[in-house]
């Protein structure tokens, strides 16, 4: 069945497993040089160099970082293979990085307009599965699906529900990739958000 019918599709070892763990070391080291930064005070505001030290409203607890540079790059790197996946000439809008942990969760929603093609993608650390529902009728148990390393899962992020239950690991680093269709109205503006 087509990414168009279906909604979702999960894409194993879009990048090698070794780059993941490389990207997944890499954002470790970046969150203690942001908790150092913050900690010690030593420039401000150091959030949009830096990172959310001690997250956002959604994950509050879980290092996140918006547009950062080697997760933009990544998120154009894999851009051709979902393009050849969903069979969408996709333009990039933003990524955003977390390194979950215990007792982190993500609650059902969907996101806005930048999100219509998204990504999430494992980086590292303990499996944490995703679950989205893919009728697109609220409230269902929606499918379980756990990535590896390196392993994405490609979804309607605007029109699709999804979330992650209570996490139970030490942590996980995932990062989300959006795009927007080309064909779709407004999305012509709308290149790196």
């Amino acid at each position: 069945m087509s990414f168009n019918k279906k909604g979702y599709l999960v894409i194993k070892e879009a990048i090698p497993k070794e780059l993941a763990i490389f990207v997944y070391n890499y954002f470790l080291v970046k969150r203690q040089v942001s908790k150092t930064m913050f900690d010690e005070k030593y420039i401000a505001p150091f959030e949009t160099i830096m990172g959310l030290p001690n997250g956002d409203e959604q994950v509050p607890g879980a290092y996140a970082h918006y547009g950062d540079i080697a997760m933009d790059t990544l998120m154009l790197r894999v851009q051709p293979i979902m393009e050849k996946k969903t069979k969408m000439k996709l333009i990039p809008t933003y990524s955003y990085a977390r390194i979950y942990q215990k007792g982190s969760e993500l609650k059902r929603h969907k996101d806005r307009f930048s999100c219509e093609v998204s990504t999430t993608m494992n980086l590292g650390g303990d499996n944490w599965s995703i679950f989205i529902e893919p009728s697109g009728k609220e409230n269902k148990k929606g499918k379980k699906i756990t990535l590896n390393p390196g392993d994405m899962l490609v979804y309607k992020g605007s029109e699709l529900e999804h979330w992650r239950e209570p996490f139970d690991g030490d942590e996980c680093c995932q990062v989300f990739l959006h795009y927007n269709n080309a064909e779709t109205p407004g999305s012509e503006k709308n290149m790196f958000d």
